[in-house]
């Protein structure tokens, strides 16, 4: 496993991103979002992405994406919730770098996240929890699991052991 790319995988609203830019500070590394990095070469939002385009066509950006990350290193990766559960991303993460899944519980994703349409697939909360359980079986397949319910310095300082830095 590479230890010099670290991509972080969970649920939305797990907190990847906020824990991917404090690990990015500790480590004096770089971080990139895939949502983040979509949003910018699209000019539009992923909500409007997913209305306009749909899934499909975002997996298909979110893959081009990955792409482009591959050859960098020294680098943290906050992903999108679903990059991780399609099968060729997580070959490619899983070959490339550290895999952290940062798992939170189900209540706590609904706390997080509102169902106001911002995220597309949190606007239905009974297939949002059914998606929830089809990617948890994805996500297990990380190299490590974190737990996302502790405060972000702790889930930092528990990554940073783990990659034994």
């Amino acid at each position: 496993m590479n230890a010099d790319k670290i991509y972080l995988v969970g649920f939305m609203g797990a907190g990847k991103t906020t824990v991917a830019r404090a690990l990015g500070r500790r480590l004096g590394w770089p971080v990139e979002d895939i949502d983040d990095r979509i949003e910018t070469r699209e000019r539009r939002s992923v909500a409007t992405i997913f209305a306009q385009n749909g899934e499909a066509y975002f997996r298909q950006q979110e893959r081009q994406v990955l792409s482009d990350l591959l050859p960098q290193r020294q680098i943290v990766v906050a992903t999108g919730g679903g990059t991780f559960a399609e099968p060729d991303n997580r070959a490619l993460m899983l070959a490339d770098g550290a895999v952290v899944w940062i798992d939170v519980p189900l209540t706590r994703v609904f706390e997080r996240v509102p169902a106001d349409g911002r995220r597309p697939l949190a606007a239905d909360r009974v297939q949002m929890e059914q998606l929830y359980a089809r990617r948890r079986l994805a996500y297990a397949e990380a190299h490590v699991r974190i737990d996302g319910t502790d405060p972000v310095p702790e889930v930092v300082a528990h990554l940073l052991e783990w990659v034994g830095f």
